[in-house]
């Protein structure tokens, strides 16, 4: 239902479970944007333990502490749904990056990599490209099952929520002794064992990322043999596709094709349109996938950036218009810099320059301002940071994608309105993830919730600055417990592990 704004929800003065005692924290005066989609409107927002109790008129509620949020807006937990955080989950669990930008909870496992499902062991040396954007030394693959890595995060919690896929990638590293061929039989079924064990364990799907190397020989029918086991379990499909430049149209096929197999829906990652030579092609694209999602269940997501980062490759130089180096291990020295002004200084060309870095990391300037903005005005276009915390020198992406899209996309170029806005990062993929009682503010669901100004909320990170807090994120709570407050985290660790079909 939509209400006009300034007016209050039907629902809005409804109690979670009956008449209520008072309450213990109250939010009052705020603007409520409640992530439907449905306009904004004035209100108090009461909160006791995890749980949101009621909303009401502003200024009638009382509750045992108070926060007045005049001139703030306040949405529900921003659901980041492209990261790599599987290891600063388990590694401190701060998540200064995420919580700092409002976001409360992350899905991680995303491209084909997931920490969980590989154990490397001591003295065996690091994982292939690209498992080592997660960890290089291969020390903290150290969890064989889903299970074990679930432990060990509910033993020492994060400060945000978290749900996982299970990385196909990582599955290969596991089964196979050879990464450069199709899986046999052999190896398939003790892929589709772990995805099993992911799968009860509470996974919520299954992650590819058939552009690099440990998945690039998997054929269409590895991945639809393995994607089978979702199935039954209600899982997702989700995939950093095999082609996202001049072979974007049959990647996309093979995506849809894989979904239909299985009978599950399928998630496209950081949706762009990669290349000089494939700058505008996103109308193919979308155009492709709006015709699809009326047969399909189909999503997407993307960052609201023209530069992407991966691990550096020579492959992509003649794509990219600009290269910036993230890390490397030989030459950490290089860290932030140009990959042309470093080649130039070696006195080599840009290709001898990356086999001289790698392994490394890099930011590549190669799509196009027109498509990310088409992109992200897609209606079902969800958002994703696709950060890389352990690098050096990160893509501001890490630090800055949600307070990006709020203040520049939104607020400054009028992409979209800010119930828009926030519906693409809360609503919309808690639905698309089975994130119950996520994403919304309305009683009875989970007291996520970021408070901001949504006159000066803005990235701060830069590709210069890349580490650098958002401006105008006020307060963030993840299950009623503040842990942003002020422009600084506080310590506390109240995530939970998200398990399949929304089981907190």
């Amino acid at each position: 239902m939509h209400a006009e704004p300034g007016a209050r929800p039907a629902s809005a003065s409804a109690d979670f479970a009956g008449a209520q005692p008072r309450p213990g924290l109250v939010i009052s005066n705020a603007t409520i944007l409640d992530g439907s989609g449905a306009p904004r409107f004035a209100g108090d927002v009461a909160i006791d333990g995890d749980r949101v109790t009621r909303i009401a008129a502003p200024g009638t509620l009382r509750g045992g502490a108070s926060i007045d949020a005049t001139g703030l807006a306040l949405a529900p937990g921003f659901i980041d749904v492209h990261t790599h955080d599987d290891r600063m989950l388990v590694d401190g669990g701060g998540m200064a990056p995420k919580v700092s930008q409002g976001v409360t909870t992350v899905i991680a496992g995303n491209c084909g990599i997931s920490l969980a499902g590989l154990a490397v062991g001591a003295g065996r040396g690091g994982p292939p490209q690209p498992l080592d954007l997660l960890d290089g030394s291969g020390d903290w693959y150290r969890f064989p099952t889903f299970a074990a890595y679930f432990a060990a995060l509910e033993r020492q919690p994060a400060a945000t929520n978290a749900a996982f896929l299970v990385g196909h990638s990582t599955l290969r590293a596991a089964a196979m002794d050879d990464l450069a061929r199709a899986a046999s039989p052999a190896e398939c079924r003790r892929m589709c064992a772990a995805i099993d064990e992911a799968m009860q364990a509470g996974a919520i799907g299954l992650s590819t990322g058939t552009f690099y190397p440990p998945a690039a020989a998997a054929p269409t029918s590895e991945l639809i043999e393995l994607s089978r086991r979702l199935t039954d379990a209600g899982g997702l499909y989700v995939t950093h596709m095999r082609n996202e430049a001049e072979a974007i149209l049959p990647a996309i096929d093979e995506t849809l094709e894989i979904g239909r197999a299985c009978g599950i829906g399928v998630v496209i990652s950081h949706h762009k349109v990669a290349g000089l030579a494939n700058h505008g092609r996103s109308i193919e694209t979308l155009a492709r996938i709006g015709e699809a999602m009326k047969r399909q269940p189909v999503a997407l997501d993307c960052y609201p950036y023209e530069a992407s980062s991966t691990v550096l490759s020579a492959v992509r130089l003649p794509m990219s218009s600009r290269v910036l180096v993230a890390w490397s291990t030989p030459h950490p020295e290089c860290a932030g810099r140009d990959l042309a002004e470093i080649a130039a200084g070696w006195g080599v060309s840009a290709e001898a320059a990356v086999q001289r870095l790698q392994p490394a990391g890099a930011i590549y300037f190669m799509m196009d301002e027109r498509d990310v903005q088409r992109i992200l005005a897609f209606p079902e276009t969800m958002i994703g940071s696709d950060g890389l915390p352990h690098d050096a020198s990160p893509h501001p992406r890490l630090w800055g994608t949600f307070p990006r899209v709020l203040g520049h996309y939104s607020r400054d170029l009028g992409l979209f309105p800010l119930e828009v806005a926030v519906h693409k990062m809360t609503g919309l993929p808690a639905a698309r993830f089975g994130l119950r009682g996520r994403g919304r503010i309305e009683p009875g669901a989970f007291a996520d919730l970021v408070l901001f100004d949504p006159a000066t909320v803005i990235d701060s990170a830069t590709f210069e600055a890349p580490v650098q807090p958002a401006a105008g994120i006020h307060t963030v709570m993840v299950n009623g417990t503040p842990v942003w407050r002020g422009g600084r985290a506080t310590g506390e660790r109240p995530g939970r592990v998200l398990r399949r079909e929304g089981r907190a």
